[in-house]
């Protein structure tokens, strides 16, 4: 599958990007942290500040910034399981600029210090965060290692009505919608929907069938709220289903881009809020049109925030039966 491929060369080059990172961090923090030990009164110099009335205490603040460094290339051996050590370095490299600007604005601090702190904290936030995000990513996934193909999936899944997609999709063109978790505004944004053109959709022959990753209970509930607890829906917390539809985790900018967060609030102010997580929530949502046990047509999102036009989505598709039916008949 060209998307899992990807995903995985993804997965490699953000792994090469982690140690890359961490390998120069710790580089960094050594060199640094020795500077300190050997040479206590050149930063101090160098920023116009008076020097230290006891050096040695600056110097042993060398010495847990060589630890840290020590850290780091540790933990660039394996960044998605060391990730706890990275979490620790990014909060200092928060919490650092935090008292140096609290300390400037009372005069205690000379703003020329923050030269210091740009190249020990600020430069280093983003790397971090995304080695913390890729971590959170690979560590979250609650995938099952073998996944179904796509027929196997549609012809042994049930929905909690007990049908397959295969049955389904044998009685009517299905249209199968991938949510994102019921937490994310998306999803919500989503149900609304498809509560309100879902008799527009099945005017054109189109089934609804929606698959999530919440257990039956808690989607019921979730389903009930928006008036579409008639809808059949797959409870997919393993998400076998989204992987066999080749449906891949979002990356950072797919979820957290600048179009994604500002769709988000514009959202909220309009009332729909975010909830608690209720699934992965790294994977993408999707839609599909299945006939007959065969994919006749689909949307793929490119980021969390697309919202697709349902009603034209199944217009599009009855449109593609309708030609393929007129390709026969002649």
């Amino acid at each position: 599958m060209l998307n899992q491929q990807k995903v995985e060369a993804d997965t490699m080059a953000n792994s090469a990007f982690s140690r890359i990172v961490l390998k120069l961090a710790g580089v960094y923090n050594l060199g640094f942290g020795l500077l300190i030990v050997l040479f206590p009164s050149l930063v101090f110099q160098l920023a116009g500040m008076e020097l230290p009335r006891y050096p040695q205490i600056w110097q042993c603040v060398g010495m847990v910034v060589g630890v840290y460094g020590i850290g780091y290339l540790i933990a660039a051996r394996n960044p998605t399981r060391h990730w706890p050590i990275v979490l620790v370095g990014l909060l200092g490299k928060v919490f650092g600029p935090i008292g140096f600007l609290s300390s400037a604005f009372q005069g205690d601090l000379p703003w020329s210090w923050g030269g210091i702190i740009l190249l020990n904290d600020l430069i280093w936030w983003f790397p971090f965060g995304m080695i913390l995000f890729e971590a959170l990513k690979v560590n979250s996934d609650m995938s099952i290692a073998e996944p179904y193909g796509m027929t196997d999936a549609i012809a042994l899944i049930p929905s909690t009505g007990g049908k397959t997609l295969t049955e389904m999709s044998h009685a009517a063109p299905v249209m199968v919608v991938f949510l994102r978790h019921f937490g994310c505004t998306f999803c919500k944004e989503a149900l609304r929907d498809l509560a309100e053109t879902r008799e527009q959709i099945e005017d054109f022959g189109v089934s609804i069938a929606l698959v999530h990753m919440s257990n039956p209970e808690y989607a019921s509930n979730v389903m009930q709220r928006h008036g579409l607890q008639e809808m059949d829906h797959f409870c997919d917390p393993s998400c076998e289903l989204y992987r066999a539809f080749d449906i891949e985790r979002g990356s950072f900018q797919q979820l957290f881009g600048p179009g994604v967060v500002w769709r988000g609030m514009t959202a909220a102010v309009s009332g729909t809020l975010p909830g608690k997580l209720a699934g992965d929530g790294f994977r993408m949502p999707a839609v599909f049109l299945i006939h007959k046990g065969e994919i006749i047509g689909s949307f793929r999102h490119r980021t969390a925030a697309d919202r697709p036009d349902y009603v034209d989505l199944a217009m599009r598709f009855r449109t593609t039966l309708e030609n393929e039916a007129d390709a026969l008949s002649t």
